[in-house]
């Protein structure tokens, strides 16, 4: 098995020497170092030059993200191992980004510390599933995003927006609306024919990604271009 030094920094005690047994329990392996700050950190690193530094996000003096960024830039050969309780895609990004190639939960640290501490040793990523599942969580909500942004700046033409804004009033003024009758309610209003409207409509749903008559009202009454009684 590959000998390896380990340097372990995070504020809390017990967490440190939580993960000092699951390290030493290794054959070959060696906490060279502990240090309880991320300033200390840093500095314990440059000094030591360990194969791993496993660190906590939230230390005092400087975060994790930081200690992650001065020792890539300071001792390039020295690998980053994120121990944390953060459940964020966002630290999760920033973290990698900062250099450190791993990042784990303290709550699967029995389970996972080796494992992630072998692999990024050797220049390998390591996310545990749950991680994974955060990181791919926050990649669909901002595809999302960035999908209603699109529809919300489609190109819609100052007669699209006079239909949009009728919709919520037709809505309101006919029970159990459905889309032919709002339809019939907007024509008269505008001046043109039902097939009009009926073709209008179809080109807005489709240029802002819609389905339905209920989620064309809702895009309308979100971005402030409909009347809620249609009698303007």
């Amino acid at each position: 098995m590959k000998k390896l030094r380990i340097l372990i920094a995070d504020d809390h005690a017990l967490v440190r020497q939580g993960a000092k047994v699951v390290i030493q329990a290794r054959q070959g392996w060696k906490v060279v170092g502990e240090a309880a700050n991320g300033r200390e950190a840093v500095q314990k690193a440059i000094a030591l030059k360990p194969d791993v530094v496993v660190v906590d996000i939230g230390m005092p003096e400087l975060d994790g993200v930081e200690v992650a960024r001065q020792i890539r830039e300071g001792v390039p050969s020295t690998k980053v191992l994120v121990l944390t309780m953060h459940e964020s895609d966002q630290m999760v990004k920033r973290a990698l980004d900062a250099g450190a190639l791993g990042y784990i939960l303290k709550s699967d640290l029995t389970e996972c510390l080796a494992r992630a501490v072998k692999a990024v040793s050797e220049g390998k990523r390591f996310l545990t599933p749950k991680v994974s599942e955060i990181v791919l969580d926050g990649f669909l909500k901002a595809r999302s995003q960035r999908q209603q942004g699109q529809r919300a700046g489609a190109r819609i033409t100052p007669r699209e927006s006079e239909i949009i804004r009728l919709l919520p009033g037709s809505y309101h003024s006919l029970p159990d609306v459905g889309m032919k009758d709002a339809n019939k309610e907007i024509a008269p209003r505008l001046g043109i024919t039902v097939r009009t409207v009926e073709t209008h409509r179809a080109k807005i749903m489709l240029k802002l990604g819609l389905h339905s008559l209920a989620e064309l009202i809702h895009y309308a009454m979100r971005h402030g271009i409909a009347t809620v009684q249609g009698d303007q």
